[in-house]
């Protein structure tokens, strides 16, 4: 799943993690003794779209956070793992205005923007070259460390999580 993030490159994500899930939720509640929670990829309505047009206006968004908002409103992935989660758009630009940026450790511009986390706390933030970071611990202050070196990178771990999931109820280290 190499190349660069656009519409299609999205669209082939979408349908693979798609694929990945219906697998996943075709035996869950057997699997796993309880009915499984919301595991999906949102479409964006207006809604969502008018707030990726706002936080495309922000310094530190990079052209890929804009270019996945596009196309995706938000992905839940409630029972994958410790549970992941990519925020929508206008929960990404009202946690922005709210409480800034975070310090980024070893970024160029040591200031990013959180745009997921995952069911413990954790928090993925894209610096303005559209690295993405994770948080040391559930908080901002503990520090973040780079997970990978851009967004279309971090989408295809969160692919890869959710399909080893899927195969082995192990989504691995995220």
């Amino acid at each position: 799943m190499g190349g660069e993030l656009s519409a299609g490159w999205l669209s082939r994500w979408r349908s693979q993690v798609d694929a990945a899930l219906s697998t996943m939720l075709s035996t869950f509640e057997e699997k796993y003794g309880y009915p499984p929670g919301t595991n999906e990829v949102r479409s964006p309505g207006a809604g969502d779209r008018s707030a990726a047009a706002e936080l495309a206006r922000e310094q530190l968004t990079p052209a890929d956070l804009v270019t996945f908002y596009r196309s995706i409103g938000e992905v839940v992935l409630a029972d994958v793992g410790n549970a992941y989660f990519l925020h929508p758009a206008g929960l990404v630009l009202d946690h922005l205005r709210a409480d800034g940026p975070v310090p980024l450790d070893g970024a160029d511009d040591a200031r990013g923007t959180v745009i997921a986390s995952d069911g413990g706390g954790i928090m993925f933030a894209v610096d303005a070259e559209g690295a993405v970071h994770r948080s040391r611990a559930a908080s901002t202050e503990s520090g973040f460390d780079k997970v990978t070196g851009s967004v279309q990178e971090f989408l295809d771990l969160i692919r890869r999580s959710v399909v080893r999931f899927a195969d082995t109820g192990k989504p691995g280290y995220l």
